[in-house]
């Protein structure tokens, strides 16, 4: 099984980035999808998630409103369009699968990507 996390960089405050992770080695239909992020020093934290039905979706408060996460299950590729970052967005992020049910906590994650690093500043 291999996610393989790709889309970030170096953005400035109010830019966007899209994050994608493709995945193999797994049933990408069968597995709720998520995305994690983690600052330096701190723990790993649930961003948003996208069960395997795509019929629902749930995501942190504070990118409410500012990310969307999706999926194509052609490419079984996972997606975070992140819109109007700030700096306390910058962090490692990381995607997670769950064969079964949605993912809310880290601690539901089968599992976990490769990161790719977000850095937010002007």
């Amino acid at each position: 099984v291999q996610l393989q996390a790709s889309g970030g960089g170096l953005v400035q405050p109010g830019g966007s980035l899209r994050l994608s992770c493709v995945a193999s080695g797994l049933t990408f239909r069968m597995n709720a999808m998520a995305w994690f992020r983690q600052a330096p020093g701190t723990e790993r934290k649930f961003v948003a998630s996208i069960d395997r039905s795509d019929s629902r979706t749930f995501y942190t408060d504070s990118v409410k409103g500012r990310f969307t996460i999706d999926r194509d299950y052609a490419k079984n590729t996972l997606y975070l369009q992140m819109n109007s970052l700030n700096p306390e967005d910058t962090a490692v992020y990381y995607c997670a699968a769950r064969y079964g049910a949605a993912i809310m906590r880290a601690v539901d994650v089968h599992r976990w990507g490769q990161g790719t690093l977000v850095t937010v500043s002007s």
